[in-house]
């Protein structure tokens, strides 16, 4: 809303210092500004009122060192986190942008699923709160919502370099010989399905080539493809923020460095010199998305003043659903989904934690009549509570892990 005031100011009246907002470098450096900001103020006001309602955490597992303490610590401070990246995103984001739409929206919906969620867990006194089917069918839900967008709208679209800037051409002026800087050249904005894909030279990648089958017709098909790809993506990043959010601040410092990361690529692919300079893929607007991330990375950052060992609030699935769901349905926008086995390592290792263990567990009860375990308990993170690793130890390797992704992420630009 700012970015519109200002730019009335500078355009009808010519107020001084009004074009600064034209500048993403200072509506992110804003957005995160103001998202720590409400996220440390409004946190406080939060955890007393969740205290006043006794809206208090259910532990299960309470044989595991450090969790009865936390028994009826307040949850649902997920509301924190979402106040703080919608407000500033509305105050300093171009709203008529898609890609910002399209964020808005996820946050939003993910977002009321897990408040769902947390409301049955915690007031109705149910331990298992939202049933499976019904989160799963809103992940689908905005998977649909997401791939329809990316697929079908006109806005969304990418730019093909005709010539490569940052050679030099010689011309003759005048009977001397001039070196010139060659500058970019890109065609006009077209829709695409193309994406990126790290290690490989030639790093884009067709998803409508999956139905090469098709011949000609392949491209008018391609969303037969896309489509279940996107609703696997949005879902399995969703659910890996889920299941990493057992330890204080593990999914909340994960989720703030991918999103940093993320803000990273979502700049240079905005940027017309950068992303000729890096050889990527260049995407009209996608540079307003920094403001997004930036309020994303604010929110994650300032929720861990309250959320950091030992924690005086949990975010419940009202943040975590909506923090994968977020990054995943960025990393799409951005065309970097491919990048996210490496920059989510962690929720990735959660994920496959779980499945491993319980299908382990099903094959050798079926095979020897007794289940086995192959971690001493799932997901991952609980495994090495299980070892006698304290909590805090377990939480900050994990963010060491994290950082080295992120890196190893940001590397694959040049890297090839």
């Amino acid at each position: 809303m700012l970015y519109y005031l200002f730019d009335f100011l500078e355009t009808h009246y010519q107020l001084p210092g009004a074009g600064v907002f034209q500048y993403i470098s200072f509506r992110a450096a804003a957005s995160i500004i103001t998202s720590l900001i409400i996220s440390m103020l409004i946190g406080k006001k939060v955890i007393q009122y969740l205290q006043l309602k006794q809206v208090g955490e259910i532990v299960r597992d309470l044989d595991l060192a450090g969790q009865v303490a936390k028994q009826g610590t307040p949850t649902m401070g997920g509301i924190i986190i979402l106040s703080s990246i919608l407000i500033p995103t509305l105050l300093f984001a171009q709203l008529h942008n898609v890609y910002v739409i399209l964020m808005l929206i996820s946050t939003v919906w993910l977002g009321l699923i897990g408040f769902a969620d947390d409301y049955i867990k915690v007031f109705k006194r149910d331990k298992e709160g939202l049933a499976g089917r019904f989160k799963v069918m809103g992940q689908i839900g905005i998977g649909i919502i997401v791939a329809c967008t990316l697929y079908f709208n006109e806005d969304v679209a990418i730019k093909e370099r005709l010539v490569r800037g940052g050679e030099t051409i010689e011309t003759v002026i005048n009977g001397k010989t001039i070196e010139l800087q060659r500058t970019p050249v890109y065609g006009d904005a077209e829709h695409s399905l193309v994406t990126t894909i790290p290690f490989v030279k030639d790093n884009e990648f067709d998803y409508s080539s999956l139905l090469f089958f098709l011949g000609e017709k392949a491209t008018d098909w391609g969303w037969l493809v896309f489509i279940p790809i996107v609703i696997f993506i949005v879902t399995a990043v969703s659910n890996g923020a889920n299941l990493t959010d057992g330890l204080d601040g593990l999914a909340t410092g994960t989720s703030a460095i991918a999103g940093v990361t993320l803000g990273i690529l979502a700049y240079v692919s905005g940027n017309i010199i950068f992303a000729d300079y890096l050889n990527i893929m260049y995407i009209p607007g996608s540079g307003e998305l920094v403001i997004f991330i930036a309020a994303f990375v604010g929110s994650c950052v300032g929720f861990l003043w309250y959320n950091q060992y030992p924690a005086q609030v949990f975010m419940g699935d009202t943040g975590s659903l909506a923090l994968g769901g977020i990054i995943a349905v960025f990393a799409l926008a951005i065309r970097k989904e491919l990048l996210i086995p490496i920059l989510c390592g962690i929720f990735l290792m959660e994920n496959l934690s779980v499945v491993m263990q319980v299908s382990y567990f099903k094959y050798t009860k079926k095979k020897f009549g007794e289940g086995r375990r192959i971690f001493l308990m799932s997901p991952l993170h609980h495994h090495f509570q299980k070892k006698g690793m304290h909590e805090a130890k377990i939480v900050g390797r994990f963010w060491i892990v994290g950082i080295m992704l992120a890196v190893l992420t940001v590397v694959t630009l040049k890297l090839r």
